[in-house]
């Protein structure tokens, strides 16, 4: 945590916000006169980046998707539609 007075703050107000914004400084305190007034924090937690590919692997993709058609539809107890 670091603690700035406020003109430094003033001074460097788009260099604090960047420090916070991405994460290189968790919040920042702002003092006058050496007393701690006011805090700049983000706003939303950093959230995780999305994992693509997680199941890579686990699942065979067939050639022809609507091969298993029949099947699946005999599964649900469904007749199937004759393809046009």
């Amino acid at each position: 945590m670091t603690t700035v007075n406020i003109f430094e703050a003033k001074t460097n107000l788009s260099r604090l916000i960047e420090a916070v914004e991405t994460g290189a400084e968790s919040e920042i305190i702002i003092a006058r006169n050496g007393r701690p007034v006011a805090r700049l924090a983000p706003l939303e937690p950093k959230r995780s980046k999305v994992r693509l590919g997680l199941a890579e692997g686990m699942f065979e993709i067939p050639d022809n998707i609507d091969e298993a058609n029949p099947e699946i539809a005999r599964l649900f107890g469904v007749a199937e539609d004759p393809p046009e």
